[in-house]
């Protein structure tokens, strides 16, 4: 059974960081692109950033020079660094493992960023 389990998230002061995790487990990773998604309520899950499993990355211009997104691909992990962190990036965050055909999602992860 494919597992994406999130853990990080929390509430923080604007301009501070959280790191968000998640794992993988059920089958390998290998090929897949992984990301992270966040969500709003009432609006539509959007994209924060994803990677390869060779390295290459892409972000949410909304994100870029303020979160980053690392793999490891021996533990089926997929690590998002966010600094800088602002109110509007309060959101649920979301796991996400994708190939051509199939897709998985966690349960998702709450962040506020509030003071």
């Amino acid at each position: 059974q494919v597992q994406l389990v999130e853990s990080g998230g929390g509430l923080v002061q604007p301009g501070g960081s959280l790191r968000l995790s998640c794992a993988a487990s059920g089958r390998s990773f290998s090929g897949y692109v992984m990301g992270w998604y966040r969500q709003v309520a009432g609006k539509q899950r959007e994209l924060v950033a994803a990677i390869t499993s060779g390295g290459t990355t892409d972000y949410a211009d909304a994100v870029k020079g303020r979160f980053s997104i690392s793999r490891d691909n021996a533990k089926n992990t997929v690590d998002l660094q966010m600094n800088l962190l602002k109110p509007e990036d309060t959101a649920a965050y979301y796991c996400n493992a994708r190939n051509l055909i199939l897709g998985y999602w966690g349960q998702g992860t709450q962040v506020t960023v509030s003071s």
